[in-house]
C-alpha cells in the first residue's frame, strides 16, 4: 500500500513504495526477539540494533520501512510472517460460480454510491497515523491517539505492517486485477486508482489489517468484542464498496489477518506492548475517555448499508 511516487498517500502499504513484496519484506530487519521468547522485550532502532527495554512508543526508534513512507517496521521479521500463498486457495477462476458471486457483490454495492456508507468507506482508505488511530475508537468507546494512548497507537501502527505484508506472497503469485480495473468504473478515491491498478487484489491487505486490529483490540477490551468485530468486518467491506477489492479478496484477507495475530502472540515485544496498551485502556476507562470521532455518523452509515443492499436486491 505504499506508493513510490507519493509516499504520503494511503495507497499500497504492502508494495513498500512500489517494491515487490520480497523487496518490501527485506526492508524489515531480522527479529530482535526470538519467536516464543518470554524474556525481556527489545526495541529496534533505525539502524536495526536492539536493546533490552520496555516497548518503545517512538516512531523514530522503531524506524520506517522506508524513510518518508510513514509506515513503521512491524514486530515480525520477514521469515516470521504467515505465508498467504501456502494457506489460501487460488482466487476464483473467471467464469466460475465464485467469480460470478464476486461480480454480483460488486454490482450490489454500487447502490451505496453517494451515501453515508460510501463516505465511511472513503474514510477507511486512510491508513496514515495519527488519523488512522481513530478508526476503531467508536467501537472501543474511547479516545485513541499518540498522546492519549501511545502504546496502543504503536500497537496499531506495527500490526498494520505485519498483517499487510503477510498478504503479499499470494498477491504477487496470483496478480489478480482489481474490480475497478476490470469494470472500468471509478472508485471512492480516484486519486489512488493509478497506484492501486498496479497492485494485485488477492487477498486484500486492507481487510487483513482491519481484521487484525479488531482481534488485537478485542484482546484489550473483550467486553467490546461484538462492536470491534463488526467494525473490523465493515472495514474490510469498505474495500468492496469502494471498488478496490472483490468480495473473495476481502474474505481471504481476514484469514491472513487472523494468522498474523496468531503469529504475533509468539513475539515478546508485541506481548509487552499489548500489556502496556491494556493498562492504557484501563486508565482511559477510569477517566471516562470518549472518542474524538463522530460515532453517531459512523453507526448510522454501518446500519444504512444493510438497508441499501436489501433494496438493491429486491428493487424496492
Amino acid at each position: 500500500m505504499f506508493n513510490r511516487t507519493e509516499p504520503s498517500t494511503r495507497a499500497l502499504l504492502f508494495v513498500c513504495l512500489g517494491l515487490t513484496a520480497t523487496a518490501c519484506t527485506n526492508v524489515n530487519p531480522p527479529s530482535t526477539t526470538p519467536a516464543g521468547s518470554s524474556g525481556s522485550t527489545s526495541t529496534r532502532s533505525a539502524s536495526g540494533s536492539s536493546s533490552s527495554a520496555s516497548p518503545t512508543t517512538s516512531a523514530a526508534e522503531v524506524a520506517e520501512l522506508r524513510p518518508g513512507s510513514g509506515y513503521l517496521i512491524g514486530y515480525l521479521a520477514r521469515n516470521e510472517l504467515p505465508n498467504s500463498l501456502a494457506m489460501l486457495p487460488p482466487p476464483p477462476v473467471p467464469g466460475s460460480a465464485a467469480a460470478a458471486a464476486d461480480e454480483a457483490a460488486y454490482r450490489q454495492t454500487r447502490a451505496l454510491k453517494s451515501t453515508p456508507r460510501w463516505a465511511l468507506a472513503t474514510e477507511d482508505t486512510n491508513l496514515k497515523f495519527p488519523k488512522a488511530a481513530e478508526t476503531f475508537s467508536c467501537a472501543m468507546d474511547m479516545n485513541i491517539s499518540p498522546e492519549a494512548t501511545p502504546h496502543l497507537n504503536m500497537l496499531l501502527r506495527r500490526t498494520l505492517t505485519d498483517a499487510g505484508l503477510a498478504t503479499y506472497a499470494a498477491k504477487d503469485s496470483y496478480k489478480r486485477a482489481r474490480p475497478f480495473v476490470v469494470m472500468k468504473e471509478p472508485t471512492c478515491a480516484p486519486a489512488e486508482e493509478a497506484s492501486l491498478s498496479k497492485d494485485p487484489a488477492y487477498p486484500s491487505g486492507h481487510a487483513a489489517l482491519g481484521w487484525a486490529w479488531a482481534l488485537v483490540l478485542a484482546e484489550l477490551s473483550p467486553e467490546k468484542t461484538d462492536a470491534l468485530m463488526a467494525r473490523g468486518y465493515a472495514f474490510g467491506q469498505s474495500r468492496v464498496i469502494c471498488g478496490y477489492h472483490w468480495q473473495s479478496d476481502v474474505d481471504t484477507g481476514r484469514l491472513v489477518g487472523s494468522a498474523a495475530v496468531a503469529r504475533l502472540q509468539t513475539n515478546a515485544t508485541f506481548r509487552a506492548q499489548l500489556a502496556a496498551a491494556r493498562d492504557e485502556v484501563a486508565q482511559a476507562r477510569a477517566k471516562s475517555s470518549k472518542p474524538a470521532r463522530n460515532c453517531q455518523s459512523e453507526n448510522n452509515a454501518m446500519k444504512a448499508e444493510a438497508a441499501a443492499l436489501k433494496a438493491a436486491r429486491t428493487g424496492n
